[in-house]
């Protein structure tokens, strides 16, 4: 049953953020008590599943949820984006021969393809395993890099993330799926195995994409189950190994895509826009429910609360799914050019992609000055255990970090991550990891910050900018 109606336009600002208390409270408690944005991920994951920008299924999702949005009343508009399109195919590997090795024995090894990797022959290869555990190493061992199968076996830093540091752990382990590859092609190594970017404790292996080098050479590549990572290295401390390796995958013709757009449009201020997001697209190995099912319907349960509640805040919410986050960030580009001229309409910009933990407060990227702002919509939310307001320089978030890099403020729902890197980019990402009750905490975050960023008097002060390098 939806809230009743609240008429807000002439409602008090009790505080500087223009956002009356009682009006955050009502939108956190509506957010509590639907189920709407839950179900929108069931449609996704369950009705759809994988969505990987070019598939079917990744546009099958734009016109679900741009139905969706159309049916609770936003203004939708479908925004073009040619996005990359790459396809997996076979992808097999086995240890072929190695010390102690019984008579007709191999060992099969549980892998799968990067994204942008090029396929191996169509038989396979075969080559000897060498063996890395950093970048250094790599290097020290160029000569007998070339012609191997180079195998990076950088472990992922579980107790930084069971201490609140999952960002940082992912970003340290995952510099050998981002670089190793390129690394390798240019010491002339015939393909190469990343051990995979999460915890070692399903034998899962943890797809993503990798970041070729313009005009360099690429190569088959795949990430190993930790597990296997770790018996590949074992094995060869005693001598030689030897791995064959079947990859098919194909890179296609860029196809065209949509970001979905869609407005609720603001009483005052119509042209500035609170942008409130998560990404559409998903790898193909699960069903995209956490990464990034989860943020994207939570972004839409935001303009649905709005709505059940008839608040139209002095500015437009803006809620965008974005396109090809994965694997191209091609959606957020062309919302960057179809905006760059009038960045002054850009208010704020919040994404949700980091998890399926329960939400802890707000990360706000943001002017110190900018904080007390926020200070009415983290004191609603405390009583849902999410009042925590922290502040940090830098990305919250890959689709609106072109919009940060221009000064525009940035906001995520700040997530407890010790265990979204268990599942992350893997088969496991699937609908049952996702808890209707933190659903519902996400979007009563998302909606008390968007709509009190919304509500503000002044739009918040731009952050100033480090020129590039």
């Amino acid at each position: 049953m939806l809230a009743p109606a609240l008429a807000n336009a002439d409602a008090p600002a009790s505080n500087a953020s223009g956002a009356d208390p009682a009006v955050l409270a009502q939108i956190r408690d509506a957010a509590m008590n639907s189920d709407w944005a839950y179900q929108r991920l069931a449609d996704l994951a369950d009705k759809i599943g994988p969505r990987l920008s070019g598939s079917p299924g990744a546009e099958a999702a734009v016109a679900q949820v741009a139905a969706a949005m159309s049916s609770i009343g936003t203004r939708v508009m479908l925004q073009p984006a040619k996005v990359p399109h790459w396809v997996r195919g076979i992808e097999t590997g086995e240890i072929v021969r190695y010390p102690g090795q019984p008579a007709g024995i191999t060992q099969k090894l549980v892998l799968t393809a990067l994204g942008g990797s090029i396929a191996t022959p169509a038989k396979g290869l075969t080559a000897q395993a060498l063996v890395v555990h950093s970048f250094d190493q790599l290097k020290a061992h160029a000569v007998e890099a070339k012609g191997s199968i180079v195998v990076f076996d950088i472990p992922y830093d579980q107790n930084l993330a069971d201490n609140g540091q999952a960002g940082p752990a992912y970003g340290e382990a995952g510099e050998q799926r981002f670089r190793g590859p390129a690394a390798a092609a240019k010491l002339g190594a015939a393909a190469v195995l990343v051990r995979s970017v999460g915890g070692a404790n399903y034998r899962l292996p943890h797809t993503g994409v990798t970041q070729w080098d313009d005009g360099g050479t690429k190569l088959p590549c795949a990430a190993l189950s930790a597990e296997d990572a770790m018996l590949i290295d074992r094995l060869a401390a005693q001598g030689a190994v030897t791995l064959h390796l079947t990859l098919t995958p194909q890179i296609l013709p860029d196809v065209e895509s949509h970001n979905v757009i869609a407005d609720l449009v603001g009483r005052e201020k119509p042209d500035e826009v609170v942008i409130v997001s998560g990404h559409l697209d998903s790898w193909d190995l699960g069903t995209g429910a956490m990464d990034d099912g989860l943020g994207v319907t939570a972004a839409m349960g935001v303009a649905q609360v709005l709505q059940s509640l008839n608040l139209h805040p002095r500015r437009s919410v803006r809620v965008i799914a974005w396109m090809n986050e994965e694997n191209g960030s091609r959606g957020s580009k062309a919302y960057f050019e179809s905006v760059k001229d009038s960045l002054g309409t850009q208010a704020a910009a919040i994404e949700s992609d980091f998890g399926v933990g329960r939400p802890l407060g707000i990360t706000a990227s943001a002017t110190p000055e900018s904080m007390a702002m926020l200070a009415p919509a983290a004191e609603v939310l405390r009583a849902i255990g999410a009042g925590v307001l922290e502040r940090r320089d830098g990305e919250v978030g890959a689709d609106v970090n072109p919009l940060q890099q221009h000064g525009v403020p940035g906001f995520a729902p700040l997530i407890d991550s010790r265990h979204y890197f268990d599942y992350h980019h893997t088969a496991a990402d699937t609908l049952d990891k996702v808890e209707p009750d933190v659903m519902r905490r996400t979007v009563a975050v998302l909606a008390v910050l968007a709509y009190t960023l919304a509500e503000a008097p002044d739009a918040l002060p731009r952050v100033p900018v480090t020129a590039e390098k």
